[in-house]
C-alpha cells in the first residue's frame, strides 16, 4: 500500500523551490566563502558543466601533502559504535581517559549491551552519566548490575565479552580510583555532559557543548531542558533509528539545525523591522528565509533514497520495485515520528516525504565514513614498545585488561558525515587524492591528501568506490551514482 504524505501535495511550489538545485554563481558564492571562512587555502570550487561542481588546486602540491581538512556539516557516531568509544558528541575526539575508556567499555560487555537494541537506550543512558562522574557509586553500579536481566532484547554478549576482571577493579577504572601506568602520557579532556541533561551526549568542552546545543541538539535532546514538542515521540524516533537505519538520526539533525537557523534569521528581521519602524515579520512561514536557512543543505548533490540506494546482493532484480517501496514506507514511518517530535508549522516543507527522501539520499549519494583513531590501541602499543623491564612490570598490570578487551581493544570511532567540501569531489579511477587520517588528526575532520604531485589549475579528485576492482564491477558501483566513468583509465579499460 502507497504511503501518502499530505504536505508533498499542499506545499509542492514551496518543497520545489527548496529542492531545485543553486544557480553557478550562488554556488561560486557559497563556497567562496566557505573557503574563506575556513581559511582553506590552495582550494577553489567551481561550477562544472559536466558534474555539477568540483574542487581545483589554487596551488601545486606535493605527493602526501595536505590538500584539506573539511569539517562536517552535520554528522552522527554509529550507535553500535559508542559501546566501544566515548567520544565528543559534536567533534567527534575522544573524551575522559584511557581508564574509563576501557572500563566503560569493559562494564557495557558485561552487561551484554548492544546499541542496535533500542530497548538498551536506558541502561546505556544511566552508564553514561556514571561515566562523566569522578566519585565512586557503588549503589548505582549495584542497581545496574541487578537490572541487567531486565534488558529485554538485548544481545547476548559473546563467551570472550563475559568479564575476565573483578566487577571492583572495572568500577574503580570507570570512576578513576584506578590509574594505568603510563595513561598520563595520553590525556584526554574531561567529559562536560549535554546542557539539555540526556545523559547521553558528551562533550570535549564547552564549547562543543553550546555549539552543538545551538545547531541542532537543542531539538533532539531527549532531556528535561529539550527544545522538542514531544520527549516521548523523539524517544520513539531515535528507537526507530536505532533499530532500523542510523541515517535517520543524520536526516533528523539536517532539519533541526534548518529549523533553528530559520528561526535565528527571523529573529533578526524581526529587530531590524523594529529599528526601521516598519510592519513586523509576518508569524506564517516565509519562504525567502527558509531558503536562506536551507543553503547549506542545497548546495549538497540530492537524489530521493528510495530511488538512488543500493540494490543489496540479496535482493533479486525482478524484487526490486517493491524493495524501493519498502525503503519508502520506510523513510515515512521515521518521518512521522520525527514530525510528532519536532513539528515547525513555520518549516513544514521540510518534513514532506519528497524533502526528507532527498535528504537521506544526499548522505547515500555524498557521506563520507567518519573515522578517528583510537588512544586505547595507541596506549597499549606504546606499552608494547617499552624497553623490556618497563614493558614487563607495565603488563602486570595492563596485560589481564587487553586480554578482557579482545582482538577488537583498538576499535576505532565510526560513523557518517556530510562533509561540504569534500562532497563537490568528482570521482576518478585514478585519483589524485584520497582522505586519509595522519597521526595528528584526532577529531571528526576530513582529511584529504595528494596521493601526487598535483599542479594549480587541475582538479582534485577522489575514487567513490575500490579503483583496484575490474573495470565492470567499477562501472557497475558508480551507476548507482548515477554516471559512467570516462576517466583515462575507464576509457583505457574499455578499449
Amino acid at each position: 500500500m502507497e504511503t501518502i504524505c499530505s504536505i508533498d501535495a499542499a506545499l509542492a511550489s514551496e518543497i520545489s523551490h527548496l529542492l531545485t538545485s543553486p544557480s553557478p554563481p550562488q554556488v561560486q558564492e557559497y563556497f567562496d566563502n566557505l573557503i574563506s571562512t575556513r581559511k582553506c587555502h590552495g582550494i577553489k570550487v567551481k561550477p562544472n558543466g559536466e558534474f555539477g561542481k568540483g574542487v581545483y588546486a589554487d596551488l601545486d602540491f606535493k605527493e602526501g601533502e595536505l590538500v584539506f581538512k573539511d569539517q562536517m556539516l552535520v554528522g552522527a557516531q554509529h550507535c553500535s559504535n559508542k559501546i566501544d568509544c566515548l567520544v565528543c558528541s559534536f567533534c567527534f575526539c575522544f573524551i575522559g581517559s584511557i581508564e574509563l575508556q576501557i572500563g566503560r567499555r569493559l562494564y557495557l560487555q558485561g552487561l551484554g549491551v548492544s546499541m542496535n537494541h533500542g530497548s538498551d537506550m536506558e541502561t546505556f543512558k544511566h552508564i553514561s552519566k556514571d561515566c562523566s562522574k569522578t566519585d565512586s557509586n557503588n549503589g548505582e553500579y549495584d542497581s545496574l548490575l541487578e537490572n541487567h536481566d531486565n534488558l529485554g532484547n538485548c544481545a547476548s554478549s559473546s563467551s570472550k565479552q563475559i568479564f575476565t576482571i573483578p566487577k571492583d577493579v572495572v568500577e574503580s577504572l570507570m570512576n578513576g580510583e584506578l590509574m594505568l601506568p603510563y595513561s598520563k602520557q595520553f590525556s584526554l579532556p574531561p567529559p562536560v555532559p549535554c546542557a539539555g541533561g540526556c545523559g547521553e551526549a558528551y562533550y570535549c568542552s564547552k564549547s562543543c557543548t553550546e555549539a552543538d546545543w545551538e545547531l541542532s541538539h537543542s531539538l533532539l535532546c531527549t532531556g528535561e531542558r529539550s527544545e522538542s514538542s514531544c520527549r516521548e515521540a523523539l524517544i520513539k524516533f531515535i528507537q526507530h533509528a536505532n533499530e532500523t537505519n542510523d541515517i535517520f538520526l543524520v536526516a533528523a539533525k539536517v532539519i533541526s539545525s534548518t529549523i533553528l537557523r530559520y528561526r535565528k534569521l527571523k529573529a533578526t528581521r524581526l529587530k531590524e523591522n523594529d529599528k526601521c519602524a516598519t510592519p513586523n515579520v509576518s508569524d506564517h512561514s516565509d519562504i525567502s528565509l527558509l531558503l536562506e536557512a536551507w543553503k547549506p543543505i542545497s548546495m549538497g548533490h540530492k537524489r530521493r533514497w528510495w530511488d538512488c540506494v543500493a540494490l543489496p546482493d540479496d535482493v533479486d532484480s525482478s524484487d526490486e520495485s517493491a524493495f524501493r517501496m519498502q525503503i519508502r514506507e520506510l523513510a515515512f514511518t521515521s518521518l512521522q515520528l520525527l514530525k510528532a517530535a519536532i513539528f515547525d508549522k513555520e518549516c513544514e516543507p521540510l518534513f514532506s516525504l519528497e524533502t526528507y527522501g532527498h535528504i537521506i539520499g544526499m548522505f547515500e549519494l555524498n557521506n563520507l565514513d567518519l573515522v578517528v583513531a583510537s588512544p586505547v590501541e595507541d596506549y597499549f602499543l606504546y606499552i608494547d614498545d617499552l624497553p623490556y623491564t618497563e614493558k614487563q612490570e607495565a603488563e602486570q598490570v595492563t596485560q589481564p585488561f587487553l586480554d578482557a578487551l579482545g582482538d577488537d581493544y583498538s576499535v576505532c570511532c565510526q560513523g557518517t558525515g556530510f562533509f561540504p567540501l569534500q562532497s563537490c569531489m568528482n570521482h576518478s579511477c585514478c585519483p589524485n587524492a584520497k582522505a586519509f587520517k595522519r597521526e595528528e588528526d584526532r577529531d571528526g575532520q576530513a582529511t584529504l591528501i595528494a596521493l601526487g604531485p598535483i599542479s594549480k589549475g587541475e582538479e582534485v579528485t577522489i575514487s567513490y568506490v575500490d579503483e583496484d576492482l575490474p573495470f565492470e564491477e567499477r562501472q557497475a558501483l558508480l551507476a548507482d551514482y548515477g554516471f559512467k566513468c570516462k576517466c583515462p583509465k575507464c576509457l583505457q579499460e574499455e578499449t
